[in-house]
């Protein structure tokens, strides 16, 4: 297992290097620059791409700005939207309101989905079964911005919970309290929870048709305890396997709900610094959501192990 471990690592800092260069060149490409505004004369872009060293040629800056992230950390400074401040400063400032908001609509999705599936399983082809594959194909189909903004229009009407701000709702914890998350982690997740509750269905009836099911149930066991305790392990492996990069995802935040709520997290200010071409920023925050996926499976493949020991990491190798 630690030597596994230990080569999943170095694959991992790898995969962040490609990641980091891909994302260098493809930002770098794109036509225009951060400095084009109408008040900033030519001479002044110049002197301020020559400050940044974006006047420098392709491999030079790459190498500088991977040679920084390895030897330093450093990720660059803000060109624009907070300008010459530390990259990793903001995303250590940012990330924090999209990590609780992405952690309690993670919670939720899986407290609900796994049973939810369970429960379609077992009672297969009934009316039950029938009712929850239509509430999770409509909760799947449904994008974000719907979602969130259905959630607007249901609590925040004359004496709902919340207030307006325009279109979207004032993202006030301090006095809202937990209200301020309820609408945000709803919208975030309910996609994951109607998903995990189908993969759990289709994963729980696979498992049910198994022999040591029909054993289990020839010994005279209980039903919950051959569901919860027999099938639900081997059936929950495909909702693992989903869960590693749905958790990175999830805990950077939902661009579009951050958006519509006005969450000043991670997610929105992403989406900000693509409008404003604050390239470090765009960068610095793709290679911290590649990092968060990398680990995340990492921590998938172990926790597969800590679920059927007979799983064997190293095999094929």
């Amino acid at each position: 297992m630690a030597k596994y471990i230990v080569k999943r690592v170095v694959m991992a800092i790898i995969t962040i290097l490609v990641v980091a260069c891909v994302t260098f060149v493809l930002m770098m490409s794109v036509p225009g620059s951060p400095f084009n505004d109408e008040k900033i004369t030519p001479e002044q872009r110049a002197m301020m791409e020559e400050k940044y060293g974006l006047d420098d040629p392709l491999p030079a800056q790459m190498m500088r700005y991977l040679g920084g992230i390895i030897t330093r950390g450093d990720f660059g400074v803000s060109l624009k939207m907070q300008k010459d401040r530390p990259v990793l400063d903001i995303i250590t400032e940012k990330f924090p309101l999209s990590a609780s908001i992405g952690v309690v609509a993670l919670c939720w999705a899986i407290c609900l989905g796994i049973p939810l599936g369970c429960l379609a399983a077992y009672n297969r082809g009934k009316w039950i079964d029938s009712l929850l594959r239509v509430i999770c194909t409509l909760g799947v189909s449904m994008p974000g911005f719907v979602v969130a903004t259905f959630l607007l229009m249901l609590f925040c009407n004359d004496g709902g919970p919340f207030k307006f701000l325009g279109i979207n709702v004032i993202f006030n914890p301090t006095e809202d309290g937990w209200l301020a998350y309820l609408m945000p982690c709803l919208a975030l997740g309910l996609y994951p929870m109607c998903y995990i509750a189908r993969l759990t269905r289709s994963s729980m009836l696979d498992a049910l048709g198994q022999d040591y099911i029909k054993t289990a149930r020839a010994k005279g066991l209980m039903t919950p305890k051959i569901i919860f305790k027999h099938a639900l392990r081997n059936a929950v492996i495909p909702v693992i396997t989903y869960l590693g990069p749905l958790t990175a995802f999830t805990l950077v935040g939902g661009f579009v709900v951050e958006t519509v709520y006005t969450i000043p997290g991670l997610g929105r200010y992403l989406v900000q610094s693509v409008q404003n071409r604050d390239y470090f920023i765009i960068m610095g925050t793709t290679i911290f959501l590649a990092t968060l996926v990398v680990i995340m499976n990492l921590v998938v493949d172990i926790l597969y192990r800590v679920v059927d020991p007979r799983i064997d990491l190293t095999k094929g190798e």
